[in-house]
C-alpha cells in the first residue's frame, strides 16, 4: 500500500456522482490508489461506484472507526483501510476482514502497542499536530522497523520533506481533490494536482 504513489489522496465525496469522475481524474494524473472517507452518507455507494467502474485505481475506505463500518467497506469494494486511530475491537475486524490496512497512531505507545499486534505500516494522524516531521526523525531509533504514511496538514509543500525519512512509505493529502474543485466539477484541476503530486518521488 504504501509503495502504490508518493501521495495517497484523502478523499470526501458529497456527491456519489462525483466519484467516478474524481477517480478518473487521479489515474489521469498518475495516481493509482484513493482512501474515500466514510465522512459522508455518499461514502459507501461512492467506494462501490469506483471498485466497480474504475479498476485502473485501488480504492480504499477510509475514517473507518468501527467493525461494522470495516466489513461495510469491504462489501463495497474498498480493498483496503484506513483508521484515524485503532480500538482493540476494530484492530480485530481488521485482521478478521483479511484486507491490508494503516492503523492510525499518534504517539509511541500506540506504535508500540499495535507493532506487538505484527502491524508494522501505519497511519500517522494527525501528523503536523502531532509533532510532523521532527517526531517522525525523534522516533526513528527506537522503533526502527516501522514505516508510516503521514497525514493531517500534509500539503504538496511539506510533503517532500516527509518523503524524505526513510520511515515514510507516502504521505496522505487531501489537496490533490479540493472540495471547491469537486464542487466545481473541475476534474482537470484534479488531474493537474495529481500529476504534481505523483512525480515527488
Amino acid at each position: 500500500m504504501l509503495e502504490l504513489s508518493p501521495v495517497m489522496p484523502v478523499v470526501v465525496v458529497d456527491d456519489v456522482a462525483d466519484a467516478v469522475p474524481v477517480a478518473e481524474a487521479l489515474v489521469a494524473g498518475g495516481i493509482r490508489v484513493i482512501e474515500l472517507t466514510l465522512r459522508t452518507p455518499v461514502a459507501l455507494a461512492a467506494i462501490e461506484a469506483v471498485a466497480a467502474q474504475v479498476p485502473e485505481i485501488v480504492i480504499g475506505a477510509g475514517t473507518v472507526t468501527t467493525p461494522d463500518e470495516a466489513k461495510q467497506a469491504a462489501d463495497a469494494g474498498a480493498k483496503f483501510f484506513v483508521t484515524p486511530g485503532c480500538t482493540d475491537r476494530l484492530l480485530e475486524a481488521l485482521f478478521a476482514s483479511g484486507l491490508p490496512f494503516l492503523p492510525g497512531a499518534a504517539s509511541v505507545s500506540e506504535a508500540m502497542r499495535l507493532a506487538e499486534h505484527g502491524v508494522t505500516a501505519m497511519k500517522f494522524f494527525p501528523a503536523e499536530a502531532s509533532g510532523g516531521v521532527a517526531y517522525l526523525k525523534a522516533i526513528a531509533g527506537p522503533l526502527p522497523g516501522l514505516r508510516f504514511c503521514p497525514t493531517g496538514g500534509v500539503t504538496i509543500k511539506n510533503a517532500p520533506e516527509y518523503l524524505a525519512l526513510s520511515t515514510v512509505g507516502c504521505v496522505g493529502g487531501t489537496w490533490l481533490t479540493p472540495r471547491d474543485a469537486v464542487a466545481a466539477k473541475d476534474f482537470g484541476r484534479i488531474t493537474e494536482l495529481a500529476r504534481e503530486a505523483a512525480a515527488l518521488r
